[in-house]
């Protein structure tokens, strides 16, 4: 009987050390996103995920940070419609602004193709 009691011990003791190390494992993996009030982000649609399609955006137009709450929380407000409304902030992203690309000045030819003599 204690020989079952300590194996069944043993076994607890493993399991809260293999969470213990998989939650820090997943926490050190969370990127972790500093947003400030009157900033523009783009929110992450999450059903468009399960739409096959490389050429649709998952991120929609900018919003505007309104409040920033603790543990991630963040309203914002849609600059359409002005609604305002919480979400993770996870699904966020900042928006860059004034970003201008660099226009290379190479022109695109078309490749010249010959014909392979056959053998």
């Amino acid at each position: 009987m204690n020989k079952l009691d300590e194996l069944r011990r043993e076994s607890y003791e493993s399991s809260r050390i293999y969470k213990e190390r998989l939650n820090l494992f997943h926490d050190k993996n969370i990127v972790r996103k500093a947003f400030e009030p009157h900033q523009r982000v783009l929110l992450y649609i999450s059903y468009l995920h399960i739409f096959p399609g490389k050429l649709r955006s998952r991120w929609t137009d900018p919003f505007i940070v309104k409040v920033v709450h603790p543990y991630g929380a963040v309203e914002i407000e849609n600059l359409e419609t002005g609604k305002i409304f919480k979400v993770n902030g996870q699904r966020l992203n900042p928006f860059l602004e004034n970003f201008d690309r660099q226009e290379s000045g190479e022109e695109l030819v078309d490749p010249l193709y010959q014909e392979v003599p056959s053998v």
